[in-house]
């Protein structure tokens, strides 16, 4: 079973697309529910309607991961919303879901790729960080059905 620890959605990119600049400073923000569109994304989030067939219209990261990380590199984060993930998950390896169409909550998911992480980890999660995490970086994934999915509890 696939639990729903944190929802982090942004209203634009802080990484994406800042190569050579200075990252951006848009807030993440946590909430307890958002509703998933279909070929469309989450509602409210930077990547809503990027393009059409984006295959991170909602990514995926594993709580497992984010203490393995703190633990094994000695960082003191406070919350995963520094990987700029959407869904933070906890009982289920990701990676095995790449390829596949899940059921999340009440919504349809197709796993299409690893959220393969950049050389702004190291920035914004700590020195090493790009290196640690590959292999790790989350999921990336269509929305196939409309619903909504919210903070287990």
């Amino acid at each position: 079973m696939i639990n729903i620890r944190h929802i982090f959605i942004s209203p634009g990119h802080n990484f994406f697309g800042h190569h050579g600049q200075p990252a951006g400073e848009n807030p993440i923000l946590e909430v307890s529910i958002v509703e998933c569109v279909a070929g469309r994304g989450l509602r409210g989030d930077r990547f809503f309607d990027y393009k059409p067939d984006y295959k991170g219209q909602v990514t995926l990261f594993a709580a497992e991961i984010f203490e393995a990380l703190r633990q094994e590199l000695g960082f003191s984060l406070p919350s995963p919303a520094v990987f700029r993930r959407n869904i933070i998950t906890e009982g289920i390896d990701l990676s095995t879901l790449i390829g596949q169409r899940f059921t999340l909550q009440s919504v349809e998911l197709e796993g299409v790729d690893e959220c393969r992480p950049c050389y702004w980890m190291n920035e914004a999660v700590g020195p090493g960080a790009e290196a640690w995490l590959l292999g790790r970086g989350g999921l990336r994934c269509r929305i196939l059905s409309n619903g909504h999915l919210h903070k287990d509890e």
